[in-house]
């Protein structure tokens, strides 16, 4: 149990003094989507990360916040850290989290805290120097030969009790300060959890649970979602015969596999009652995200345990109080990795999708949010590009004025994105999609139709569609060329009535362009947005026979 005494007068104070509450952020539904709710209102996440120590210093930030709100961001990602709000045992320091939020309020920007407690890329490194200095009390993570390695164990109860309190004291200082504002929207807890360089760890403690029997709550979890596991899950429980009981290398067999899946069973749980202590004080959305595993390496050669493809059916049966599981993707098939986290039961959120100058983001960014309803989206070290934030800029300008078009489209059926895939070997398949929307079958080439030859820069191609009226849409990106026709009955060709290129103001009116026809639509037969500008076009198309 939360030993609350210890969470520290300061934050405890403030909680009380805190009368009149306004409610937190929180996850609403619309449709088959999920989206974010503040103040009553859905809000999408154009964010953006800040390198892992830059949230730490306030004048090494002060330059960056006004040319973050002029990339059209309106979400920061912000790292805090266990030792810098807590020095020493019990006696709490927030304010480095007061400057962020105070610097983010000033700029009209929201923002996400990263919780860099216990583990931050697998190692320990962001704790207190008096939980690094405490082995004894703080136990380390153990190696098969009995060395220690620089992560805190998962096992030791004093460790979790620690960074319970910390966090706790974290969210009461946010609700003290924040509940009216609601600057701060969501909480990522802890970061990229996972056991280096082995599967699991070998500590006395670990050593104990992993041979005493798998708990009653995971393999009643498995009975209850057969049919929905995860198929590399499904197949390795079946391959051991399905059993209920017995110990983890009994019940998933031996080697590595067990070991995996031992290691975030005790994450995941480790992750959950972090979550429940500060949930309890401050009910905001909180999320795990995972570093991802290269094909053809064992656990422990990339971090063991994370919620990874093949474990989100162990960290949804250890961590119900999390929210969901979002994928930091660094690697080239964004496509594939982004489809396996959008599920019923978690909705899209990409905090971390490569680095901001990576070529591919702005591409990616539509994806995400367009086709699989994303909360948001934000790449990381975002401050590294505000001066010239390039394609990124102008593509978050499009989504920031399309924003409340794409609320009121997610999970409704009435939008899509559309970009070239690519496959982790970097090979692009660049053939053209058709998906309907509305009354219209849509086909995207991510090439001109006319010369249909792929270039250096048909990798980054993207576009949205949203349908704002029957024949009314909206179509935005760059390097795309778009055709239609009817689906139903009716008149069986598609012609265009109106194609206006133009842009929304601050207030959300359209301002009208250049009304295009003739060789800017192929003389009616399609709509086309070049490669490297980024606009928005507002369609009307017609019935015709």
């Amino acid at each position: 149990m939360m030993q609350w005494a210890k969470i520290g007068a300061s934050a405890a104070a403030l909680a009380i003094a805190a009368a009149a509450q306004a409610e937190p952020p929180r996850l609403v539904r619309q449709g088959s989507a999920t989206q974010i709710s503040v103040q009553g209102k859905p809000m999408l996440l154009i964010a953006g990360e800040l390198g892992n120590s830059s949230a730490s210093s306030a004048a090494y930030m002060a330059p960056h916040w006004k040319r973050l709100k002029a990339m059209h961001l309106n979400t920061v990602l912000a790292p805090v850290s266990w030792e810098l709000i807590e020095p020493e045992e019990g006696r709490f320091d927030f304010s480095s989290v007061d400057a962020l939020i105070r610097d983010a309020r000033a700029n009209d920007l929201k923002l996400v805290i990263l919780w860099f407690g216990a583990w931050k890329n697998s190692m320990s490194t962001y704790v207190p120097a008096w939980v690094k200095r405490d082995q004894g009390r703080f136990p380390r993570a153990r190696l098969p030969n009995g060395q220690g390695v620089e992560i805190l164990s998962a096992m030791a109860p004093a460790t979790l009790e620690a960074d319970q309190r910390a966090f706790a004291a974290l969210m009461a200082h946010i609700k003290a300060v924040d509940d009216r504002q609601n600057t701060v929207l969501m909480t990522q807890v802890e970061n990229e959890i996972g056991m280096l360089p082995v599967a699991r760890d070998y500590g006395a403690l670990a050593d104990a649970a992993f041979k005493a029997p798998v708990p009653a709550e995971l393999t009643t979890y498995l009975q209850q979602h057969r049919d929905a596991l995860v198929p590399q899950m499904k197949r390795l429980w079946e391959e051991q015969g399905s059993r209920t009981s017995g110990t983890w290398s009994e019940v998933f067999g031996p080697g590595h596999a067990a070991e995996e899946i031992f290691t975030a069973w005790h994450y995941a749980r480790f992750a959950d009652a972090l979550a429940r202590a500060g949930k309890a004080v401050y009910p905001m959305p909180l999320y795990v995200n995972v570093a991802l595993n290269r094909p053809g390496r064992l656990p422990g050669e990339y971090p063991s345990g994370g919620p990874l493809p093949h474990l989100i059916d162990i960290w949804k049966a250890g961590a119900p109080a999390i929210d969901f599981l979002a994928p930091d993707i660094y690697f080239p098939n964004f496509v594939d990795i982004v489809n396996i986290y959008k599920r019923p039961d978690n909705p899209l959120f990409v905090p971390e999708a490569n680095n901001a100058d990576h070529p591919q983001v702005p591409g990616n960014a539509f994806y995400a949010i367009g086709k699989l309803d994303a909360i948001g989206f934000g790449p990381f070290s975002i401050e590294s590009i505000d001066e010239k934030p390039g394609a990124l800029g102008e593509a978050y300008d499009l989504l920031e004025q399309l924003s409340p078009h794409i609320l009121a489209a997610q999970g409704v059926g009435r939008m899509s994105a559309f970009r070239p895939k690519s496959l982790y070997d970097e090979t692009l398949v660049q053939e053209p999609v058709t998906e309907t929307i509305g009354n219209y079958r849509f086909t995207v080439a991510f090439a001109d139709i006319q010369k249909p030859v792929a270039t250096p820069d048909t990798g980054n191609a993207a576009g949205i569609i949203i349908q704002t009226g029957p024949e009314d849409y909206l179509i935005a990106g760059q390097g795309i060329t778009v055709t239609f026709a009817p689906v139903g009955a009716g008149p069986s060709l598609a012609g265009i009535d109106s194609a206006w290129e133009g842009h929304f103001d601050a207030h959300g009116t359209w301002i009208a362009g250049r009304l295009l026809n003739g060789d800017q639509t192929y003389q009616g037969r399609h709509i086309q947005l070049p490669t490297g500008d980024f606009q928005i076009q507002k369609v009307r198309l017609y019935r015709y026979q």
